[in-house]
């Protein structure tokens, strides 16, 4: 189906069947569609009925010989934290009450790192529908890029097929490009918003469009949802660094505190998050402010290849002598597995609580100086000098870029945007957040525990220009 004349229709599963409408639903009421209720009750939100998925519809044919497994049978479906002495859980013992039955949650940047995580959460570990708002031209569009992030993910294009719904939009265009937000609104209880730009080399206006602008009308979708009394929560994915260039300790509870930024996207962020916190009393909301992300801990797994990854490719093929850094400076980096346990864990059981959740190492952030050292093991080089960034900005940088080789000259080039973070006299307290995610077994690992195994796969993956799926990457990590 195309968005055009019928703009307003919900779009289909990835199996083809039309998701029913929820307003037709709730028009369905006693006899001619009316319902009565006693005299002076004030009317409060329909019971929302539930999506028309059957559990027994796990196993019924795909269309082109597809077949969906049952999740209670699918090893795909199981917690992978044998790390920490849990016991592995199948969806079939999970807590609905917790996970909301098969009510719909709705992802922005489901095709991006992060969301790509979330999204295998919601599939694996629970039953609910998922919307996805995909950048695309049509529905066919958004429904091919969906199965191409499900088959990175399971290994499967067709997998969870009767419980995805590729809905084709731009968090950029009013109403999301849909033409009307009504029926989306009435379809999802929760809507976690990820969906964001993440390039430091945009000016301010581009940034703005995608950041500010886009969790504006993400906002607008939540509004409409709480008035029609379906919303439970809404997420907004921030990050830590709307800290800005701010010296000291950083609070969950910080905001605004004066802060300078580094660039377009601390800037765009800090705006795109003042927006969500003007909506505090309004909205059920919780803000997440991970850190440097990296890939997941066990595999090496990545789909971006940024921040951290620029540095250690220009380090790997001798690109620096020295290096704009302070080797006290912390460089704090958590893995991607860690902050979508966090975010799917705390969406569920505390949703819309108001808190903004640091998702930071805090106190187990390596150094630049330790940084420096495990590059230098695993790439058996000799450790590069480390100078004051005033002086390797008026004297190093420009001879550097002017007398090396062309090859090195382009890795310089490429990873100096993101020289200032090896310079952050910034700490993230993350306490009340940590204490939360105890109870529930997720903890951050410190960077030296998995440093060599995100080196290992950006190695296998040349740095990105060779892709490797998730579930490869998670394959070939069981495998050693």
């Amino acid at each position: 189906m195309v968005y055009g004349a019928d703009r307003e229709r919900p779009p289909t599963f990835l199996d083809g069947d039309r998701s029913p409408s929820m307003a037709g639903l709730k028009r369905r009421g006693g006899a001619g569609g009316c319902s009565k209720r006693p005299a002076g009750e004030r009317p409060g939100p329909t019971p929302k009925p539930r999506l028309s998925i059957a559990v027994d519809a796990f196993r019924r044919p795909r269309p082109g010989g597809c077949q969906q497994e049952a999740a209670r049978d699918d090893p795909r479906c199981l917690f992978w934290r044998e790390e920490e002495g849990m016991q592995d859980q199948a969806v079939g013992t999970r807590d609905r009450s917790v996970f909301g039955g098969e009510e719909g949650v709705l992802l922005t940047g489901a095709t991006g790192f992060v969301g790509m995580e979330l999204l295998a959460r919601f599939l694996e570990r629970t039953r609910r529908t998922v919307y996805a708002l995909v950048r695309a031209g049509d529905e066919r569009h958004a429904r091919e890029r969906l199965r191409a992030t499900v088959a990175s993910l399971v290994g499967d294009p067709c997998a969870y097929e009767d419980r995805i719904v590729a809905v084709p939009g731009d968090v950029t265009h009013p109403a999301l490009g849909l033409g009307s937000l009504d029926w989306l609104a009435d379809e999802v209880t929760d809507i976690i918003h990820g969906a964001a730009s993440v390039s430091f080399e945009l000016g301010l206006p581009e940034s703005r469009s995608i950041n500010v602008e886009g969790t504006r009308r993400m906002l607008e979708l939540a509004a409409l949802g709480a008035r029609r009394g379906w919303l439970r929560s809404f997420s907004y994915i921030s990050t830590a660094y709307v800290a800005g260039e701010h010296a000291g300790s950083f609070d969950e509870g910080d905001f605004d505190v004066g802060q300078t930024f580094r660039n377009a996207y601390e800037c765009s962020k800090f705006e795109a998050e003042r927006l969500v916190r003007e909506r505090l009393g309004e909205l059920p909301i919780s803000i997440f402010r991970p850190s440097i992300i990296v890939g997941d801990r066990r595999s090496g797994w990545t789909q971006t290849f940024n921040v951290l990854y620029g540095p250690l490719r220009a380090f790997a093929r001798g690109a620096y002598a020295a290096v704009p850094a302070r080797r006290t400076a912390p460089v704090d980096v958590v893995s991607v597995d860690y902050v979508a346990d966090a975010i799917f864990a705390l969406a569920h059981r505390r949703p819309g609580d108001g808190r903004t959740y640091h998702l930071t190492a805090s106190d187990d952030a390596a150094t630049v100086g330790e940084l420096i050292d495990l590059a230098a093991e695993r790439f058996e080089r000799r450790p590069p000098v480390t100078v004051p960034p005033s002086l390797y900005r008026r004297l190093v940088h420009p001879v550097t870029v002017r007398t090396g080789a062309a090859r090195r000259r382009r890795t310089l080039r490429r990873s100096e945007v993101y020289f200032p973070y090896f310079e952050i006299d910034t700490w993230f307290e993350d306490r009340a957040t940590r204490s939360t995610l105890a109870q529930q077994g997720i903890r951050p690992a410190p960077l030296a525990d998995y440093f060599n195994r995100l080196v290992d796969f950006a190695l296998r993956a040349d740095w990105g220009r060779r892709p490797i799926s998730r579930h490869t990457a998670r394959k070939q990590a069981r495998a050693h």
